[in-house]
């Protein structure tokens, strides 16, 4: 008799346990799910100073203030010729580091090739390839490239000036820079279309 009892008490709290795991599985999803895309300004903040910041009123000099300047660096196209970020300031720029070995940089570059076809009258689209010369070297990643048919700008960082003066030492990392040469966001890790665009339409 009393097991009679115990057994509807025991199957309510088997429900309230299955759809309370159920539940904490779909928030805990989402938050992991979600992609990253944080300005640089707040980045660079502890929590603290940022809540305090946003709370304030700066004047435009302050504004100005925290900006930061994209550092320039010294790549080379296909042809071996250096570049410099510096060369392209003066329009928008879509910064992405990446590998051909990179699971989730292959995942993200549809949606960049996508955006490269659409805009890039009107945003730089520099690829930066992690050219280390033995897990990556100019041909693997140029043969990817071609494999996959894209045709926006790869870069090769064959002296690793790029990664070290960016501090991108996980891939994809992607950095949107707007016509001044600030840096405005970035994002760690693989991005979805619409986070992309996020990016985009903060520096045009």
């Amino acid at each position: 008799m009393k097991n009679k009892k115990m057994l509807p008490i025991i199957l309510s709290a088997l429900v309230l346990l299955i759809g309370g795991a159920y539940l904490l599985y779909r928030a805990l999803g989402k938050e992991i799910e979600a992609p990253r895309l944080a300005t640089r300004e707040a980045a660079s903040q502890e929590p603290e100073e940022a809540t305090k910041e946003s709370s304030e009123e700066g004047s435009e000099t302050e504004t100005e203030a925290a900006k930061l300047s994209a550092p320039d660096f010294t790549v080379y196209d296909a042809d071996g010729n250096q570049v410099q970020l510096s060369d392209y300031i003066g329009k928008p720029v879509v910064l992405n580091f990446w590998a051909s070995w990179c699971g989730p940089c292959q995942t993200e570059m549809p949606d960049f090739h996508d955006k490269y076809l659409e805009m890039g009258e009107e945003i730089h689209f520099l690829m930066i390839n992690m050219t280390d010369g033995s897990r990556e070297t100019v041909d693997t990643a140029a043969g990817f490239i071609e494999e996959q048919g894209y045709t926006f700008p790869v870069l090769y960082d064959k002296d690793s000036d790029a990664a070290m003066t960016y501090g991108a030492y996980s891939l994809p990392t992607t950095f949107f820079i707007d016509a001044e040469g600030y840096v405005i966001a970035q994002a760690t890790g693989a991005i979805d279309a619409d986070t992309l665009q996020r990016g985009i339409d903060m520096i045009r």
